[in-house]
């Protein structure tokens, strides 16, 4: 028989089976091995066992009152096997955590992670129960914010790598990768290297096919990074778009842009003259501006030593060490035939906006032909010219 009276049911069931125990025993105690029947020695000692045969849990949590160090990156769960009814997690501020509980309602977990360095109150009741404490989690001595990119929702050329720039070097480069998930459709392999000891990168072996769908997940909140704790954690879902490449040539002068394979634009171009020989290789597209100050001295070529500042439109990035296609209509007598600039790809204002206004970030940009040597696989946009076989190999450990 059993019986269930609310959270009193308990003790009920407790005093219910100890009396059938006794009786059991007075009438057959020549029949019955004192060490060989655990239910009728746990009935009689008043120890509740669930039908199963296991014991029941009661309403409990994973954290005690006064708790510290406190990880922010494990759930807060509480559980008791007859269901809980009510559960509140709040921080020092009264704000509730958001929780939810499993289909029986016997067990309650956070939904998200905590806070570093704060307190909180978790309260919970069950029928006549009722659990109160409170705890304080992990403060780390240094943390370390990231950049991710590309952006949330923005859609991307094949050459596009994923970039994670931390704020303070990770000493361990290995637990960065691990929390770093890229996910695609269709799946394409990839692996990660870091091009400065700030920013590792992540990409496949061949560029990417177009409509590849992207979703990257750092998972750095909590995360020992070497000394050092993620602050936020990043994601982002991109979409690889059309494959546009730009093509500049030295032998003809002349820029050729192809989308899907199509030649869809062709334009004269100035590089850069004896002595600034633009870099052969690939880029990868980045930053586009209206309007830029192009300042030598940011790269190290003084005003005295041939150096300039000048304002330009349409500046559309190579490289980080200062490489553009932008607006040039002082040297449209040497567009096509004549290379005078400091290594960027002057070109007419019209084009200038054509290639600003149709190429996006991750489109790919090749210059061939300059005697400049090439790009520097480091040089920010130059990941592609890191043979496959250095970058998959890695260079965590380095």
């Amino acid at each position: 028989m059993h019986f269930r009276f609310g959270r009193n049911g308990r003790v009920l069931r407790s005093i219910v089976a100890a009396t059938a125990a006794t009786a059991l025993l007075t009438t057959a105690a020549c029949t019955i091995d004192d060490d060989g029947d655990t239910d009728t020695e746990q009935a009689a000692q008043g120890v509740e066992s669930s039908d199963d045969g296991e014991d029941s849990v009661e309403l409990t949590a994973n954290v005690d009152d006064d708790d510290t160090d406190v990880k922010v990156d494990e759930p807060i769960t509480v559980q008791d096997d007859e269901g809980i009814d009510s559960v509140t997690l709040t921080d020092g501020y009264g704000t509730e955590v958001e929780g939810s509980f499993n289909d029986s309602k016997t067990e309650w977990a956070t939904d998200g992670k905590l806070e570093y360095s704060s307190t909180y109150t978790l309260e919970a009741k069950a029928g006549d129960e009722t659990l109160s404490t409170s705890f304080t989690t992990f403060s780390p001595g240094l943390l370390t914010n990231a950049s991710l990119a590309p952006l949330d929702g923005s859609t991307v050329g094949v050459g596009q790598s994923v970039a994670l720039r931390f704020d303070e070097a990770p000493a361990d480069r290995k637990a960065v990768e691990d929390a770093i998930k890229v996910t695609t459709e269709p799946k394409v392999e990839g692996a990660f290297y870091w091009i400065t000891s700030n920013e590792v990168r992540w990409r496949p072996e061949e560029y990417w096919k177009p409509g590849t769908e992207v979703t990257v997940d750092a998972d750095l909140v909590g995360k020992d990074l070497g000394g050092m704790y993620g602050e936020v954690d990043r994601s982002a879902s991109f979409t690889i778009g059309d494959d546009v490449r730009a093509v500049a040539d030295d032998a003809t002068k002349t820029v050729t842009v192809t989308r899907n394979g199509e030649v869809v634009k062709t334009m004269p171009t100035s590089m850069g003259m004896p002595g600034h020989e633009t870099p052969e290789g690939v880029y990868q597209i980045g930053d586009q501006l209206e309007a830029l100050t192009m300042d030598s001295q940011t790269y190290g070529l003084a005003l005295d030593a041939g150096g300039y500042v000048t304002d330009v439109q349409y500046a559309t990035q190579m490289s980080y060490s200062g490489i553009y296609f932008h607006a040039a209509p002082w040297s449209l007598w040497a567009q096509g035939n004549t290379n005078t600039s400091h290594g960027c790809l002057n070109l007419s204002v019209e084009d200038a906006q054509w290639v600003y206004e149709n190429l996006k970030r991750g489109d790919i940009a090749e210059v061939q032909g300059t005697g400049g040597g090439q790009l520097e696989g480091y040089d920010g946009l130059g990941d592609w010219n890191i043979p496959w076989s250095t970058w998959s190999a890695g260079n965590a450990d380095e």
